[in-house]
């Protein structure tokens, strides 16, 4: 018996990243942990910067990185809106641990005038980065 699906569409500011049939997802929302599967009821919620979780049609699952955005949830389709999308397996993992060193650096040695909040952003979009790729790699590890 083929498994339930539902179509879902990924988009980024810039392009469309995925559009096809999944037969669920996973990512986190901004109060927790969310796991969509065919035939979820309606939702519209924020979703926190961090990795989505797909299982496509068929079984294979694919990771992409999101910046934050969107999520909407609807009888027959489910969407993601996010300004940054980025498969796991294009993220270049030596420029995201850059960024997170500069990052802790330049709250360590801050001044009076150091924007904090701007810091954190840049240090947890590096660390969700971060987090993919790790996921990538005990994936291929299996």
């Amino acid at each position: 018996m083929a498994a339930m699906t539902v179509h879902l569409d990924i988009v980024s500011a810039e392009s469309s990243i995925f559009s096809g049939r999944v037969e669920s997802l996973r990512v986190t929302g901004v109060e927790g942990e969310l796991g969509i599967l065919p035939g979820h009821a309606p939702l519209l919620t924020q979703i926190k910067t961090g990795m989505a979780r797909i299982v496509k049609q068929g079984g294979n699952e694919e990771v992409f990185y999101l910046s934050g955005g969107l999520l909407e949830v609807q009888p027959s389709s489910v969407s993601i809106l996010s300004d940054v999308v980025m498969r796991a397996k294009d993220i270049d993992e030596q420029a995201a641990l850059e960024a997170k060193r500069r990052a802790e650096a330049h709250m360590v040695t801050a001044g009076a005038d150091f924007n904090y909040d701007a810091a954190m952003v840049e240090l947890a979009k590096a660390m969700a980065q971060l987090r993919v790729v790790e996921t990538i790699k005990k994936n291929i590890a299996r």
